[in-house]
């Protein structure tokens, strides 16, 4: 598997090491957008569980060893988000900013400013 250089810290170079590495395995048939979805929220599952039964305070000053486990379990994530993206030739990047820039419109700032309610509640 050849890994994205930091010279080339993208998505598609991520993709393209993820595919690669899925290829040399022969795991072509069990990444189907279902597979990957329920991997993706398996994972996010387990991300979770880091920050099971921690108070507010406590979940935003993790141990060293406890920010290490979470920085894996992200991972997982991010890696099944970019294969998941793959297999259906959905541009992240494309994605995030058509759904930031929705969002921007559903929550604007004089209205949503300083509150955590819904867009249909502003």
């Amino acid at each position: 598997m050849t890994d994205p250089t930091p010279a080339d810290p993208s998505l598609q170079a991520l993709a393209h090491s993820l595919q690669q590495f899925a290829d040399a395995r022969d795991w072509g048939p069990f990444h189907s957008p279902k597979n990957l979805a329920s991997a993706l929220v398996v994972e996010a599952g387990e991300l979770l569980e880091h920050f099971q039964w921690l108070t507010e305070d406590q979940s935003r000053q993790l141990a060293p060893e406890k920010q290490q486990a979470v920085a894996h379990e992200m991972a997982d994530v991010l890696l099944y988000l970019v294969q998941l993206s793959t297999v259906l030739g959905i541009d992240l990047m494309d994605a995030a900013r058509a759904k930031m820039a929705l969002n921007a419109q559903k929550y604007p700032v004089e209205q949503a400013r300083g509150h955590s309610r819904k867009y249909d509640e502003l």
